[in-house]
Parts: C-alpha cells; structure tokens; sequence
C-alpha cells in the first residue's frame, strides 16, 4: 500500500524503519510536527521522524495546521491508502481523516479502552499495573475510541522507567502495526469496537504534575517517580534549590531510618534517605541545575547539607 506515515518522536522511530523496509509497502512521505527549537541556542531541528524520513530520502510533511485546507489537498494529491500513526502529536480532523481508503490507523501504546490520552505509558507504572501493552486502531474523531484491529501485551516490570517500558513497546508495537497494514491489504482483519467498559484517561504530565510529593507512601513515590523519568522528570525543591531526581528504591523500616517526617533528609555516608509518608526511600541519582546527574551521596557531600527538608 501507499503510505503517508505520521509520527513525530524517537518512540516512532521502530515502527517508520519496519515499514520502509517492508516490501509490501511504500511510504511515499512523513507527516511529522514543524521544526522545534532545541538546545542552549535555540536553533530549529527537525524532529527525529523527519531526520529519519530524510535519510532515505522520503518527503517530510511539517504543516503548522495539518488540518488546513491547503494541507488537506496537498494530501489528496498524494493520494495515500492508509496513513499509520505513531505518537504523532495533534488532532485530525474528519475531513483530513476521509483522504485515505483504509483510514489513519494509530498505534497507541496501552491496552485500549485503558489509558486513552498521550502519556499511556506513565499512567500505566504511576497506577501500579503489572500489564500493559500497544494497541492498533482506526482512528475517530474522538480521542483513541476507534475500533481495534490488535493487541500485544507486556510486563511492567518492578523497575521500570516510562523510558524503559516506552522503549519495549515501541519494538512491539512496530511488529504489530506492519502485520496490521498486512492485514488490511491483505483483508484478513476487521476492527472490532472496543470495550464500553474500563475505560480511563491518561493525560499529558506537566512539569509541575512531577513534582514529587514526599507525604504520600513509599511505593508510590517509587512508581510517580519512574513514571516520569526520563520526560518530564521527577523533581523537588531543597530549600530553594530545585532538584532533578532520578529514580529512587525503598528503604525497609528499621536500620536506623525510623522517624524520617514526610521531605525530612537523611545524609549519611554512602547513602541519602528522604523521608515519605510511610518507609523512607534512597536517593539514586540527582541532577541540580546547570550540572549532569550524579550520585546523590556525592552530591550531598559537595553540597555540605545541613538539616534541611525536600519538599
């Protein structure tokens, strides 16, 4: 099939490189977000989709309003069958959704109806879930509600970062979108609607959402944390120093870490503990401003912390 594949981030990457290999389909152009500007001096980069597409010297698509008239016929003239997905990064519009004969078919990276929204995958480590895994679907209108062509599943391991478990799905969830486009030129599968029921929402996180909040219990300052490394990453302030935080292991009671207050610090040789609203949690690594990530016992000998509480 003729494909105009819409995709903007790394987790996208997978998904773009198995369909121009494929030899069952050709992707005639990208449709990825404009331009962004990156790094200390601001400078305009392509998205890594674009860099990608344009490395094997495949158009890339950068409207500022995709959903534009002039847009709308700039894909007509293209003249794409199907329009697969992944993360792309705004809303399509009805009449930009009826240009293709197979529709735009989106790979989302949770069990749908569960965790429909952008951050699917934080929802899924923050919530505590043990299982989770990318869905294919054909678009609607309304958010991730179309009809389901497949599934795979994967464990949510006690570690995991959103990156780590992003990173796996994006392989798997690339297997599945080209078996699905397979499927659908082939006419070997038929959506099938989803489930009214279990539905839940997973909304961007903000960087003020990843604040961490030390009152709450140990095992969930644990997943809020990972759930948000690397993007937007977990953070709290050490009286007015504001701390990038990697992710953190609980501290069993006992062992001389009994009576820690909610952000109470305890720094002591080869270890930082804070305090939360039940066990006290272990610092890995920590990031203050203008500097890289480092180990947070050294951190705090550098520092010379007094007593002071995070918050």
């Amino acid at each position: 099939m003729r494909l105009v594949f819409a995709g903007t981030p790394e987790p996208a990457l997978p998904a773009l490189r198995r369909l121009i290999a494929s030899p069952r389909h050709e992707v005639v152009a990208v449709l990825t977000r404009p331009d962004a500007a990156a790094g200390r001096r601001g400078r305009p980069t392509p998205s890594p989709v674009a860099r990608l597409a344009e490395e094997h010297g495949i158009p890339a698509l950068k409207p500022a309003r995709p959903n534009s008239p002039e847009f709308l016929a700039e894909l007509r003239e293209m003249g794409p069958q199907c329009c697969p997905v992944v993360a792309f990064g705004a809303l399509l519009g009805e009449p930009l959704l009826a240009v293709p004969e197979h529709g735009w078919v989106n790979l989302h990276f949770s069990l749908l109806p569960a965790w429909r929204g952008a951050a699917p995958v934080q929802a899924a480590i923050a919530a505590g879930d043990t299982i989770t895994g990318a869905t294919t679907f054909l678009i609607e209108p309304s958010l991730d509600s179309g009809p389901v062509y497949g599934v795979v599943t994967e464990a949510i391991r006690p570690t995991d970062t959103a990156g780590d478990l992003l990173g796996r799905l994006a392989d798997s969830g690339a297997a599945l979108l080209e078996a699905t486009l397979d499927g659908i030129e082939a006419r070997t599968v038929t959506p099938v609607p989803q489930d009214a029921e279990g539905i839940s929402l997973a909304p961007k996180i903000s960087v003020e959402g990843a604040r961490v909040n030390w009152s709450l219990p140990a095992f969930v300052v644990d997943r809020q944390i990972r759930a948000v490394t690397p993007n937007p990453g977990a953070w709290t302030m050490v009286g007015d120093l504001r701390l990038k935080l990697g992710p953190v292991s609980v501290v069993g009671a006992g062992d001389g870490t009994d009576g820690l207050a909610p952000g109470e610090i305890s720094v002591e040789r080869n270890r930082v503990l804070i305090g939360t609203g039940s066990d006290p949690v272990q610092l890995g690594t920590v990031q203050p401003p203008g500097k890289k990530p480092m180990n947070a016992a050294d951190w705090a000998r550098g520092a010379r912390m007094r007593a002071v509480k995070a918050s």
